[in-house]
């Protein structure tokens, strides 16, 4: 391949690699948008805000299928080698991982409505809280891909541990709920279903961090903090 040539094909290759970024940075701002929207909408009751929520899904699915197909058409138009292949295969399983996230906010808007206009079983405060660190390591894999930034990657894989602590103590305080009134299980298991939505979405950022070390790396790894097991019922505080 002579010098033109080759700065030719470096050139459409770099315009293919911008716009699959670009779509994947919006899509990850569309799903961010979803979880925080699902979680507002537990917080403030508001049934027509979840159901918006789950009518969004399906820009989701099409802004996933139209990066897939970008990185196809990039592949079989460019053929890229190594480390821009590595990008594009990244940038694939970046874009399945974020619509399987947003479905998980697309669950919690749906448990949203199933809940109604019940009374709520009590304040939300680690709830809350998980979903904020969730999005927090969604928007640091984002600038991790952005950036290539492994140190970055591996930070926010870190982060999925402070999920998991809050995901255990609503268990723990629901199940100390459930079992003194068993008048309570229904509310208590419809927060409980909210809570495993994040938990999975947070582990589903810690994916796209894998993926982001390996576009860097070439090297596939689980990088997640061992999960640890929810302490027995009983030694709940004042949280959700």
């Amino acid at each position: 391949m002579g010098g033109m040539a080759s700065s030719t094909y470096r050139s459409l290759l770099d315009r293919d690699l911008g716009v699959i970024r670009d779509d994947v940075l919006r899509l990850g701002s569309l799903v961010d948008e979803q979880l925080q929207a699902s979680v507002r909408a537990l917080q403030e009751r508001n049934l027509d805000a979840a159901r918006q929520v789950i009518s969004a899904d399906e820009r989701v699915n099409a802004l996933r299928y139209k990066i897939e197909e970008e990185c196809l058409a990039t592949i079989a138009t460019q053929q890229p080698a190594a480390g821009d292949l590595r990008r594009i295969i990244t940038a694939m399983h970046m874009a399945v991982e974020l619509e399987r996230m947003a479905d998980h906010a697309s669950g919690i808007a749906g448990i949203v409505i199933r809940i109604g206009n019940e009374p709520p079983l009590k304040p939300l405060i680690d709830i809350p809280r998980m979903q904020v660190v969730t999005s927090e390591m969604l928007q640091s894999a984002l600038d991790a891909f952005v950036r290539m930034d492994v140190g970055l990657a591996r930070a926010t894989v870190l982060r999925d541990d402070e999920v998991d602590a809050l995901y255990n103590q609503v268990l723990r305080e629901l199940l100390t709920y459930m079992a003194q009134d068993k008048k309570t299980i229904a509310r208590a298991m419809y927060l409980l279903w909210v809570a495993h939505n994040l938990e999975r979405t947070a582990d589903r950022a810690t994916n796209l961090c894998e993926r982001i070390i390996f576009a860097v790396t070439g090297e596939l790894g689980d990088y997640k903090p061992a999960k640890q097991p929810p302490s027995p019922p009983g030694t709940a505080s004042n949280h959700d």
